[in-house]
């Protein structure tokens, strides 16, 4: 009996030097998405604050593909050291699981949350020369004719999909998807007469919105986007439930020691909160948060039972 519980003592005593220690090596931030998207964007600004921070090497690396799961199940089988972690986004965390009958990661079961870093709140869009004024008209036209009006997204299954079939359900609306790879080729069809309409995140779509290129009608958000203080919410509109925003955090390994996890938590928080990174999130159209794990937990739960009932409703599936 004293033997086992020396043995446990010199293992909690083990964990607690390796917690205190680190990182003592590079961390590697893999980044489901190729260089110069917004999940990009935001993980090079965290990640050079955080290297400071540390005095170690924090090296992002680019894992494209499976609509995150490829990054994700990488993750998921790197040693649970704190040294492997990943930007994921709800795509990741929330949605996969209801769009794919089976998935070669489990959110919950192989993936530990650490911080959420931002929120990219959606925005609904129109072509400059679209015909819409407002959103009250978008939607008035779009009712008017079921089946008359497509619209772009980023991707099947993306945050801005989403968003879009939310406000379909809330409005009462048909319209058809037309999904892209990318926010990118979607609004040059939007920008382009080809599509009239998307939902984007300012990250994506403010360099259309300031060149006049394409109108901003309402946001998916609570309140009104600073950058954008003339374009009304929904909740404004009356669709109070329509709010949807790509949420991009942190998550390890979910066998890393909570010490591991606790201490990239106060670090990466710390990075966001240094105000040079906080000015470049907003500039960038990030509303920087930096929560704790339980915080980004429950979170977590709340969206994956909202937004399942959503893609449940309306049988959208991507196997």
């Amino acid at each position: 009996m004293k033997k086992c519980i020396a043995v446990i003592l010199s293992l909690a005593a083990a964990a607690s030097a390796s917690a205190q220690t680190f990182p003592a090596k590079p961390i590697r931030w893999i980044v489901p998405y190729a260089a110069g998207g917004g999940s990009d964007f935001l993980a090079r600004t965290v990640a050079q604050t955080l290297s400071t921070q540390v005095a170690q090497p924090v090296l992002v690396d680019n894992k494209p593909g499976g609509n995150t799961a490829l990054a994700a199940a990488e993750t998921a089988r790197a040693p649970a050291d704190g040294y492997t972690i990943l930007s994921a986004d709800n795509g990741t965390l929330v949605f996969n699981p209801a769009l794919y009958k089976s998935l070669s990661y489990s959110p919950t079961k192989d993936l530990a949350p650490v911080t959420l870093m931002g929120k990219f709140p959606m925005i609904l869009v129109v072509g400059a020369n679209s015909g819409f004024a407002s959103a009250k008209d978008f939607i008035a036209q779009a009712r008017a004719k079921p089946g008359g009006i497509n619209y772009a997204s980023a991707g099947a299954g993306s945050p801005h999909h989403l968003a879009m079939e939310l406000l379909k359900v809330e409005a009462k609306l048909f319209m058809v998807h037309v999904p892209y790879r990318g926010a990118a080729p979607a609004l040059a069809d939007v920008v382009g007469g080809q599509l009239p309409a998307m939902m984007v995140d300012l990250a994506a779509g403010s360099g259309f919105i300031k060149g006049g290129k394409v109108r901003a009608l309402a946001v998916a958000n609570p309140t009104r986007l600073p950058q954008l203080p003339d374009v009304p919410t929904f909740a404004e509109l009356g669709y109070k439930n329509v709010e949807a925003a790509a949420l991009v955090g942190v998550v390890v390994p979910s066998a890393t020691s909570p010490e591991v996890v606790n201490t990239l938590n106060r670090q990466i928080v710390a990075a966001i909160n240094e105000p040079s990174v906080r000015t470049r999130m907003v500039d960038f159209g990030v509303e920087p948060v930096g929560n704790t794990p339980a915080q980004y937990t429950e979170l977590l739960k709340n969206e994956t039972v909202r937004w399942h009932k959503l893609i449940r409703d309306l049988k959208i599936t991507l196997d």
